[in-house]
């Protein structure tokens, strides 16, 4: 079989797989802590970013702004981050953490720490720049893709 025609059934087939054991692997470790792979995820991004509009968490998590407002519904009520109109454009709201997202977040890093550990063990430190800068390179190709054929975005 074809190399070429090998590794474009393979890719798509190793990039879920790998997805997936971390998705299942974070979601088992926090349910515990009473929060999901996905808020875990979304929670980090507000760490590394301080206030952001819901808009700017969506993009920065690749995900639709309708799946981060019902994450940041059950966020905010279990009071670990809080919404506030934006300042300027008063269609927008900012989102940040609280103390206590703050304090769940370090909880969660604890908690997800073997994960991370089992991840990078399968690799080494210069495999796993390479495999963040391929990823990102992925993702940024699929969604200029996604985006060029969208007529209504």
């Amino acid at each position: 079989m074809d190399e070429s025609i090998e590794q474009q059934r393979e890719l798509p087939l190793a990039l879920r797989a790998a997805y997936m054991a971390l998705h299942r692997g974070t979601e088992a470790a926090f349910a515990k802590q009473g929060v999901t792979a996905d808020q875990f995820v979304l929670l980090l991004a507000l760490r590394d970013g301080g206030t952001l509009t819901q808009r700017e968490l969506a993009d920065r998590i690749s995900s639709d702004a309708s799946t981060i407002r019902a994450m940041l519904v059950l966020l905010e009520r279990g009071g670990l981050i809080q919404r506030a109109s934006h300042p300027s454009d008063s269609r927008a709201k900012t989102v940040e953490l609280t103390s206590a997202g703050k304090k769940k977040l370090r909880q969660l890093w604890k908690v997800g720490q073997k994960i991370r550990d089992d991840m990078y063990g399968a690799m080494s430190p210069r495999e796993a720049d390479v495999l963040i800068d391929l990823l990102r390179r992925v993702a940024g190709t699929l969604s200029k893709e996604r985006k060029s054929d969208c007529v209504s975005c």
